[in-house]
């Protein structure tokens, strides 16, 4: 698993932004830039949908206001999914960033494998980044909505 220290891996990811699709990379991303990024198992599932993510667009602007650049959500699902969710969750102040084939869990060491549920997916966690490393990594237990929240997020921020 990637520790604090530790660089983000060079990835692609597919993201739709007014209705048209692109790829950007870890370095478009995060490159020079202090960015809180968090994952999900799937959007529109129970505990993403109704305190993960709204709980990230609840506090978008404190979290800005302590110097975050961006606040990416990520999630094994593809584009499309990610935007609608996005919509449906009022997201605007977030980036949704789909994992289709969960190369990028997958390369942090944070994916699982659901079984017959979903297949492989990523697991819960959110992220302090730093120009491309690691700073502080909360990573959930299965199951479990404790340390990845957006309040958390906000008081490690300095």
């Amino acid at each position: 698993m990637i520790q604090p220290g530790q660089s983000l891996p060079d990835m692609k990811f597919s993201l739709r932004e007014n209705g048209e699709g692109k790829e950007v990379s870890t370095a478009d991303l995060f490159a020079g830039k202090k960015v809180v990024l968090f994952a999900v198992p799937g959007p529109f599932t129970p505990t993403c949908s109704e305190a993960h993510v709204p709980g990230y667009v609840a506090l978008a602007d404190k979290l800005k206001e302590k110097g975050a650049d961006s606040i990416i959500c990520t999630a094994v699902s593809d584009a499309f999914v990610m935007e609608a969710w996005s919509k449906d969750q009022n997201a605007s102040e977030l980036l949704m960033l789909a994992d289709g084939d969960a190369s990028f869990a997958k390369a942090l060491g944070m994916d699982m494998d659901t079984g017959t549920f979903g297949g492989i997916r990523s697991k819960r966690y959110s992220m302090l980044v730093v120009d491309g490393k690691v700073e502080k990594v909360n990573l959930e237990e299965p199951g479990k909505f404790e340390v990845s929240d957006a309040q958390t997020m906000l008081e490690q921020l300095s």
